[in-house]
């Protein structure tokens, strides 16, 4: 049997909460494979509550480790810092269907919790996700917790507001939103995402965010990856509101673009490894060097 644990640091605590993150840590592991009624857990989120809790979101993939079949989304908060932990709560359960890809996003305006997550039917594998906002195709939701995750709304679907009816498979996350802190929009929550979008020459994989600049009212789609053959990522803010998004490709690259991201030009940077975790910072300090400066190769940016 296939096991997979999620061990979450406490060293991710101590970063937030801005202690050294050179000073000795504990390990939790927080969701461990084959207990609690699930065989496999995947796809973990954390992020840190205005009021110190941590909220730690999860898959509970209850018959296998597929991502196809009936997956739940979970969470487990510690009151603690990250000494303990309670147990599972269950935010969404369809039955035999799929509830996952949780990314939250804490706003330090509002105190507000918000977590994004996508839905498809668990008959249908991923290979298989149709185009569009249909039955067939996966599906976009929202719930919010204004209790520090105690308690949640109900989930609202916003498909048609964040996806293109061209695109198939989609994947909210995975890890965590941020807030923007700079610049003309700061308060502006993002969301990093995936997509594929099938066509007559094959299938493309894209990645891209979803804005609101409403404290999470109202969700939109914002910019896209330049290029295709990318798919989840991580997004980062940088020095005067840039932002700086860390995808998964098997042509390791990352793109930074103005805090609008709503179709403006990107600048693509090849990294040195396909899947670095960029885990939903702000990175104050000095803006990043150009391509030339830093003596790195740059990919294309029309956008």
């Amino acid at each position: 049997m296939f096991a997979f644990a999620v061990a979450l640091s406490l060293c991710q605590s101590a970063a937030v909460a801005g202690q050294s993150a050179q000073e000795p840590v504990a390990l939790q592991d927080v969701y461990v494979s084959g207990e609690d009624g699930y065989h496999t857990y995947r796809i973990p989120s954390i992020v840190r509550g205005k009021g110190g809790e941590l909220l730690a979101f999860a898959e509970g993939r209850k018959g296998s480790g597929s991502d196809t079949g009936d997956i739940d989304l979970l969470l487990k908060r510690s009151l603690d810092g990250g000494a303990s932990w309670s147990g599972a709560q269950v935010i969404w359960d369809d039955g035999a269907n799929v509830c996952g890809n949780p990314c939250a996003v804490v706003d330090r305006v509002t105190g507000s919790v918000w977590l994004l997550a996508t839905w498809n039917a668990g008959s249908i594998h991923e290979s298989n996700i149709a185009p569009g906002h249909g039955r067939d195709s996966r599906r976009v939701f929202v719930t919010s917790s204004t209790d520090g995750g105690a308690s949640w709304t109900p989930m609202t679907e916003i498909t048609a507001e964040v996806k293109d009816t061209a695109w198939s498979w989609y994947a909210t996350g995975p890890g965590a939103g941020i807030q923007l802190g700079e610049g003309e929009h700061a308060g502006r929550l993002v969301i990093p995402c995936d997509h594929k979008q099938p066509g007559s020459k094959g299938t493309h994989y894209y990645s891209h965010v979803v804005v609101s600049d409403d404290h999470g009212q109202t969700w939109r789609l914002g910019g896209r990856s330049p290029g295709p053959q990318v798919n989840e990522c991580e997004v980062v803010e940088l020095h005067g509101g840039r932002l700086l998004l860390n995808m998964r490709s098997s042509r390791p690259q990352a793109a930074s673009a103005p805090g609008v991201l709503l179709r403006r030009r990107w600048r693509v940077l090849v990294g040195p490894t396909p899947r670095a975790s960029a885990a939903g910072s702000h990175l104050p300090g000095k803006p990043a060097p150009s391509p030339a400066a830093s003596g790195r190769r740059a990919g294309s940016a029309g956008f």
